[in-house]
């Protein structure tokens, strides 16, 4: 999978995006300190375990590195960045019933404008699924030679 770089100087605006998600009632923000276990639970159980713990590594600073999406009290998305790596994207997920409906983007677009906020230039989103979806959304554009990058799982897959 392909890494993406993201010009952060060219994201757009969130305030579009915020009016549309108060509209379908879904508030995203980052996370407090005492929901770190409700949400890493969720990512294990609708994504990964692989991706829980990359969730986990937000927590490490304050605030932390990752943003929320909330609907009627209960988890619908999460996005992180600063976890794997610094100034990588990632990772995301949006519950299979809330996509569509932009929150995704919305959780991205967050991100981003933390990164950008913290000082980055540009943002990279590692070993990424739906390019598309980042090309349409932010201008992202791969990264020649950058597969499988950092996340090359080969010690993982070997027997002790």
């Amino acid at each position: 999978m392909t890494d993406m770089l993201v010009r952060l100087y060219e994201i757009p605006d969130l305030s579009g995006y915020t009016e549309k998600m108060e509209k379908i009632g879904v508030r995203v923000r980052r996370p407090n300190v005492w929901e770190k276990p409700l949400l890493l639970g969720w990512v294990k159980e609708h994504f990964t375990l692989s991706w829980s713990l990359e969730c986990e590594s937000a927590f490490a600073i304050r605030p932390p590195s990752c943003f929320i999406a909330v609907k009627d009290n209960a988890l619908i998305g999460f996005a992180c960045y600063d976890c794997t790596r610094l100034n990588f994207f990632g990772p995301t997920g949006v519950a299979a019933h809330a996509m569509g409906k932009g929150v995704g983007t919305m959780l991205l677009l967050s991100c981003l404008h933390a990164m950008k906020d913290g000082g980055y230039a540009y943002a990279i989103i590692g070993g990424v699924g739906p390019a598309g979806f980042y090309a349409r959304a932010v201008g992202a554009m791969a990264i020649e030679g950058s597969s499988p990058g950092i996340y090359d799982f080969s010690l993982i897959d070997k027997k002790h």
